[in-house]
């Protein structure tokens, strides 16, 4: 049994390894951003599902006489349907949004330009 405490005793403890250079305090900036923006995100998307959920039952249960004092249909449905949205998405649905973005940006520039020289003058030639 004195064998088995001996052993164990001489084993050196890994410790985990500390960076702390600025690529790493950047890169754990930003997943800490977007964690935060995130649970920001579900919190603002569950409120908005809530709220719009109340403006439905407000309006179905209006007077019609006080029905121009109320918010529109439209709006009701945009704050259900963006809310649940957000509410479940969050990060991942604004970002997943905004890469489609770029994708449009970038398909709509139409390509790169090259800048090259001939015979010492200066040319441009745009690919796309």
């Amino acid at each position: 049994m004195m064998e088995i405490y001996a052993a164990a005793a001489l084993a050196p403890a890994k410790l985990p390894t500390a960076s702390w250079d600025l690529t790493s305090f950047l890169e754990n900036a930003k997943y800490q951003i977007q964690l935060w923006g995130g649970l920001l995100l579900m919190l603002l998307g569950a409120a908005g599902l809530v709220w719009g959920g109340v403006l439905l039952i407000k309006k179905l249960m209006a007077n019609p006489q006080t029905a121009g004092h109320q918010q529109g249909w439209g709006t009701i449905a945009l704050l259900i349907l963006i809310g649940g949205a957000l509410g479940t998405g969050g990060w991942q649905l604004v970002s997943t949004i905004g890469s489609g973005g770029q994708q449009t940006i970038e398909d709509l520039g139409g390509g790169t330009v090259i800048v090259q020289t001939i015979n010492g003058a200066l040319t441009s030639d745009v690919s796309g």
